[in-house]
């Protein structure tokens, strides 16, 4: 079985390699995942992972490579790491905001494969929505990576020039539309309902209402018009909602998150 290294054991390093493991797709004991402050993923070792702060050691031991620090700390882990990469052994998947491609292959060197994922946190309960890329000739890894990140939510192969603002729609955007759950539950308890009740009920309803967006021959305009009815409630609603700002609020946000997000890693 594939063992993996993921370097990186923060937010997003955990879900990914809880995710892999929940989803059966490997066992805690294949997953080794670093970081400086190795008392922070006790948990992990307490149920079976392998946990350190040496980044060689663990892709030495390793198949594949997921680089999951932060964009300041990447040329770091790749000067610790580059000595120990096996372009015969060792295939790289990079979830780093920002980083090019083309900058990772510079630093550690020709041969290997690489590939760049933009997942999102839900890959711990596997809802993920994680976008892929790669240079050509990569077919094999990416191949990889897709059934990896397949286990764990939904892929989506792009060009990588669009890798920037698959992060603010997908990586960002989990926090966007849980903002809105968090809204709307905030708005049922003025109205009158519980705080968990409340928040139950945004959840469920922003869980239904995104299923039925992703149904086939579906949109969402079509979905809100079986909604909306003349004089009704829901449209006299939605008509205040968008009178303050909502769909422009929303739009403005990926749009500023994606140019902050071009400037996270400067390979």
């Amino acid at each position: 079985m594939t063992k993996i290294a993921v370097l990186g054991g923060g937010n997003l390093g955990r879900a990914l390699a809880t995710g892999w493991v929940a989803a059966g797709h490997v066992d805690p004991a294949d997953v080794h995942v670093t970081r400086r402050e190795t008392e922070k993923l006790d948990d992990l070792a307490d149920v079976g992972f392998v946990v350190s702060a040496d980044n060689a050691t663990a892709v030495d031991a390793c198949d594949l490579v997921v680089l999951a620090v932060q964009p300041q700390q990447l040329d770091a882990l790749l000067s610790e790491i580059v000595d120990v990469i096996d372009a015969g052994r060792h295939r790289v998947v990079s979830v780093v905001s920002g980083a090019s491609i083309a900058g990772l292959r510079e630093a550690l060197g020709d041969g290997v494969p690489i590939v760049r994922a933009m997942p999102n946190t839900a890959v711990s309960i596997g809802e993920s929505m994680t976008c892929l890329s790669a240079e050509e000739g990569a077919d094999e890894a990416l191949d990889e990576a897709s059934r990896l990140f397949d286990a764990v939510g939904v892929t989506l192969v792009i060009r990588e020039e669009m890798m920037v603002p698959a992060t603010a729609l997908c990586a960002c955007g989990v926090a966007f539309f849980l903002r809105c759950i968090r809204a709307a539950s905030q708005g049922g308890i003025e109205i009158g309902f519980h705080p968990e009740e409340a928040l139950l009920l945004a959840g469920q309803t922003a869980r239904g209402a995104a299923a039925l967006s992703l149904k086939k021959d579906s949109h969402p305009e079509g979905e809100i018009d079986r909604v909306t009815t003349p004089r009704g409630c829901t449209i006299a609603g939605l008509n205040e909602m968008e009178h303050q700002g909502l769909s422009s609020a929303l739009i403005k946000g990926l749009i500023v998150s994606a140019r902050a997000a071009e400037g996270l890693y400067q390979d």
